[in-house]
């Protein structure tokens, strides 16, 4: 796995959200390519369009209309060409049985949304720092969820 990610694609249906996530992003890393999505819908839109860089991370909320990020997470794992992406969730949620079930399904992190600024950017340079390179697609079950 890249260490370098420069290409990150965020779908949540909360603008506020979006925005805060980027304004930590780029105080994180600043050479990285934001692509956002207001729901599961539009990103698999992006996903699965040829013309659109693949992401070498996405985070994903849960809960958002039209289609969830369990619904994504499902379609992404199915596909192909989609399969091997990182996926990190990225929710309001904090619930144990989310949190199995996600890790079940082939997610490679489990996030609860902060709200504290300072957390987040902290959360999201987890995320960069993680040993990728070893070949682990994922941190083992007890390493899932970062808080």
């Amino acid at each position: 796995m890249n260490l370098n990610w420069k290409n990150i694609f965020l779908a949540d249906d909360d603008a506020d959200d979006r925005e805060f996530f980027a304004d930590a992003l780029k105080e994180v890393k600043q050479d990285v390519v934001l692509t956002e999505s207001r729901d599961g819908q539009e990103l698999m839109k992006l996903l699965q369009n040829p013309d659109v860089q693949q992401p070498d991370v996405i985070f994903l909320d849960l809960n958002m209309p039209v289609k969830s990020g369990y619904q994504c997470l499902e379609e992404i794992r199915r596909d192909d060409n989609l399969k091997d992406s990182v996926v990190v969730i990225f929710t309001t949620s904090s619930l144990q049985e989310d949190i199995d079930r996600l890790y079940a399904m082939g997610a490679n992190l489990f996030i609860t949304k902060p709200t504290n600024f300072l957390h987040l950017k902290e959360l999201i340079s987890k995320v960069f720092s993680l040993d990728w390179m070893k070949g682990q697609q994922r941190p083992d079950r007890d390493n899932f969820s970062l808080s």
